[in-house]
């Protein structure tokens, strides 16, 4: 391993198994959203008690995206990531024999917690791999995509089948392979922080004053993920309404075809690698522009809605890929205390995002809806191509 890291490259087994890893992490995040009415019956407690879980969760995985990403810079990555994942077991074994709607509410904070080692691996592999840092955070980050997709998928026919009890129990099963897997092939670097937790705390905010790029990334990268939760979350009402009716079942199978487009994530990895992450970030937000407008002005053909998922999905990814590679290759000695200020911005756009995508919805529809993600597009559009002084890797100020 030392040898790799001297190289500053790694296996293509290492980072399929960070891949791996990062996708079953983060999916624990997303399996509660199919099963809330699963659970409500369970406990008997009315829908609104039981959709606080997915609120809970958010919150959890928010907390320790700020409060735990930077001490990754501080601690050896790869044992706070074992920690981390340890810890994570054990509440998905205690969340599958849960008595109460209480027990639930406290472990699902713990478990969004627990699930941002995630969040951990990227910054880790990208401090190593510094010759193809695009293209290998492309792979762990369409890993990271094909889990959050997935889960959704993964635990409404576990619950539908079995019971929603069971998609824990696998999880944590999961969890405990990546576990072995990472104890066994994940490398260990030493960090250079020596300071207290709060001095790292402080340095992770004064990050974003010290780089214009950071800044400008996370701003393109929070619109167009503001984009992408408000489309898949009215986009569940949109097809189980006329003319469509169709059930959730029908509704989730489009989640495959996202998963198809999260895969082309590498392909703009390497464009950043070869330093034209310029034009992979217009051709991908030109993209999502095809695809709103298709959403928009062919909104009842069942084909076409697929289409623009297919478009807006590669899109959003190609955006957020291009964007990582982009702030990685910044400080390798800060990347954790910066991933920590991207993702910040990154989710705060996504509930921005579905907070005003489902006000729009209540006023206007699907018509209304396609309007706002366009005008958060436009606004992306005109961050990326308006004229500026930055470049690749000196964007100090």
């Amino acid at each position: 391993m030392e040898k790799q890291i001297l190289n500053n490259a790694l296996t293509k087994v290492q980072v399929l198994i960070m891949a791996i890893a990062s996708g079953v992490c983060v999916a624990n995040v997303y399996y509660n959203q199919p099963i809330l009415k699963d659970i409500a019956s369970s406990f008997r407690v009315s829908e609104g008690e039981a959709g606080s879980i997915s609120v809970l969760t958010q919150v959890g995985y928010g907390l320790g995206i700020f409060f735990l990403i930077p001490l990754g810079d501080k601690i050896n990555k790869k044992k706070l990531i074992l920690c981390l994942l340890i810890s994570l077991f054990c509440l998905l074994i205690l969340m599958t024999f849960s008595q109460n709607i209480i027990e639930v509410w406290i472990l699902s904070v713990a478990i969004g917690i627990a699930t941002v080692s995630a969040q951990i691996i990227l910054p880790l592999a990208a401090s190593i791999d510094r010759v193809t840092t695009g293209q290998t955070v492309g792979n762990i980050f369409t890993g990271i995509l094909i889990g959050v997709l997935g889960a959704r998928v993964f635990s409404g026919y576990i619950s539908e089948w079995l019971n929603w009890r069971y998609v824990y129990g696998f999880s944590a099963g999961m969890i405990l392979i990546v576990i072995v897997l990472l104890n066994t092939y994940l490398p260990s670097i030493k960090n250079e922080f020596n300071g207290y937790y709060l001095e790292l705390l402080s340095s992770t905010i004064h990050q974003l004053k010290r780089f214009s790029l950071l800044r400008e990334a996370s701003l393109i990268s929070g619109l167009l993920f503001g984009v992408f939760c408000s489309f898949w979350t009215t986009l569940t009402f949109h097809l189980s309404g006329a003319p469509f009716n169709f059930q959730s079942d029908t509704i989730g199978m489009y989640g495959f075809v996202a998963i198809a487009g999260a895969l082309m994530a590498p392909v703009f990895g390497k464009l950043a690698d070869r330093g034209n992450s310029q034009r992979s970030l217009s051709i991908a937000v030109s993209m999502v522009i095809a695809s709103l407008v298709i959403a928009k002005t062919a909104s009842n053909s069942a084909l076409a809605i697929a289409v623009a998922v297919l478009l807006l999905d590669v899109g959003v990814q190609a955006i957020q890929v291009t964007n990582v590679a982009r702030i990685y290759s910044l400080d390798a000695q800060s990347n954790s205390r910066i991933n920590t200020v991207y993702m910040t911005t990154y989710f705060i756009g996504g509930a921005v995002g579905t907070s005003i995508g489902l006000l729009c919805w209540n006023l206007g529809g699907w018509n209304l809806v396609t309007w706002q993600m366009l005008v958060f597009t436009l606004l992306g559009f005109f961050i990326i191509v308006r004229p500026k002084n930055i470049t690749a890797k000196t964007n100090k100020e």
